[in-house]
């Protein structure tokens, strides 16, 4: 982990301009967004459907978003595993910079190498910069791409008896909104997990309790997954960020959200339940 700066330099970053939140219609960003909306402070959504457009793929679409603003919530679509990602989010970095933006929060991955390049091209922005590392989310059941297999009742995925300590977006939202208005989280890292390991069996056990109905996980091959996401039109290069997962490596817990908010983070039974409640898995 990376230490905090002095505490003279805190400064909120309401002064600083508006908020750019990338990723504004996602997971994250939508919740990043709302946040700073309800503590009054000017905030952008960018996106490819926003006001003032904003496409990953486009760099001429930035500048306008950028206009005016004194800090970022960079959160790059689909991932920063992905080819082109670290050059795609240093060159925003360095046109924020340059074009007024102090802070800068990088929304990244635990264990990702990519997205350990993806930092450090952040961070040679010379922006004042906060890194949100981030396990897999347990909104990935409800609001992305496993909420069909929720519905259809069956978890067919190529992760075997592996564990990973799933994290909440609200979670993650909470610490991104704190580093974008605090400036005792400049220059820190924060690795957020959730307060468990589950693996995919428990995980379809803690959706049963939840819904009422019986949730399966079914294991399968990796080669078989990948012809899955082919005939359902995704990037077949999802099926490799199991590997996240598969080979251990973020088979533990980690206190980010104890360190940057003072509390325990968000447990998957107390999400479940609540996801149950809006009736998104009723079939």
């Amino acid at each position: 982990m990376t230490q905090h700066t002095d505490s003279s330099e805190d400064t909120p970053t309401a002064d600083a301009g508006t908020i750019l939140v990338t990723g504004g219609t996602g997971k994250t960003g939508r919740r990043v967004a709302a946040r700073l909306v309800e503590r009054g402070l000017p905030v952008r959504t960018a996106s490819r459907g926003s006001e003032i457009p904003f496409v990953w793929e486009e760099p001429d679409t930035w500048d306008a978003a950028l206009e005016g603003v004194g800090a970022v919530y960079i959160s790059y679509y689909p991932d920063l595993a992905f080819p082109g990602a670290a050059e795609a989010v240093g060159a925003l970095a360095r046109r924020a910079v340059a074009t007024g933006a102090r802070r800068l929060v990088l929304l990244s991955g635990r264990g990702e190498e990519g997205a350990r390049i993806s930092e450090e091209r952040v961070k040679e922005s010379g922006g004042e910069v906060t890194v949100v590392r981030a396990n897999w989310f347990n909104q990935n059941f409800d609001e992305g791409f496993f909420l069909e297999s929720v519905l259809a009742g069956e978890l067919a995925l190529p992760t075997g008896d592996a564990v990973e300590p799933f994290v909440d977006v609200d979670d993650v939202a909470d610490v991104a909104v704190a580093a974008l208005t605090d400036g005792r989280h400049i220059g820190r890292t924060y690795e957020l997990s959730g307060p468990r390991l589950l693996g995919f069996a428990e995980i379809a056990a803690e959706l049963s309790r939840a819904t009422g109905r019986e949730i399966a996980y079914r294991p399968v091959a990796l080669d078989d997954y990948r012809d899955f996401l082919l005939s359902v039109g995704a990037p077949v290069d999802f099926a490799d960020l199991f590997e996240l997962i598969t080979d251990g490596r973020n088979a533990h817990l980690v206190d980010g959200v104890q360190e940057a908010l003072g509390r325990k983070p968000k447990d998957f039974a107390d999400f479940a339940a609540d996801a149950a409640r809006t009736g998104v898995w009723r079939p």
